[in-house]
């Protein structure tokens, strides 16, 4: 090997060390788009924050069909009570924890007003599961929700 094709033989040997970690799935890139939440509302997972550092936001797109309610009333601010759940940012501050797994976000929840420490684990292709608990992943919630195609925010 001569040193010309050092840096082309360099190139192609990381090339296939990065390859098997995107065909495996990255959960960063596998959680963004458009899922159906358990109560049948259109969150859209999206890069915010310090999207160099693949940050995750998500934020509700599409409410329900039967909505619990149309406004945030529940919320424990009472200036904020009146604002719309539709186009709400409803979770923040999700990065890559581990291989499989999306942490270190907040999710809050429109209907009881409160917020959650919260995991994503995207579990195949359409499929995503979100944790939300307080202090320990063990005194929490899991909700699986399913991809859908990207909708127009309405």
């Amino acid at each position: 090997m001569t040193w010309k094709a050092l840096p082309v033989a360099a190139a192609a040997l990381i090339a296939m060390s990065t390859a098997p970690a995107h065909a495996a799935g990255n959960p960063t890139l596998a959680a963004l788009g458009d899922w159906r939440s358990g109560i049948g509302a259109i969150v859209r997972i999206y890069t915010c924050g310090r999207p160099a550092a693949g940050d995750l936001c998500l934020r509700i797109v599409r409410l329900s069909p039967n909505p619990p309610q149309t406004l945030d009333v529940h919320n424990p601010t009472p200036a904020l009570r009146d604002r719309p759940v539709l186009g709400m940012e409803i979770g923040s501050g999700f990065h890559q924890t581990d291989p499989d797994r999306l942490g270190g976000g907040h999710l809050y929840d429109p209907i009881s007003g409160h917020t959650y420490r919260g995991t994503m684990t995207p579990t195949g292709p359409d499929t995503l599961k979100l944790r939300g608990y307080i202090l320990f992943t063990l005194f929490g919630r899991t909700e699986t929700w399913t991809r859908v195609p990207p909708v127009p925010f309405r």
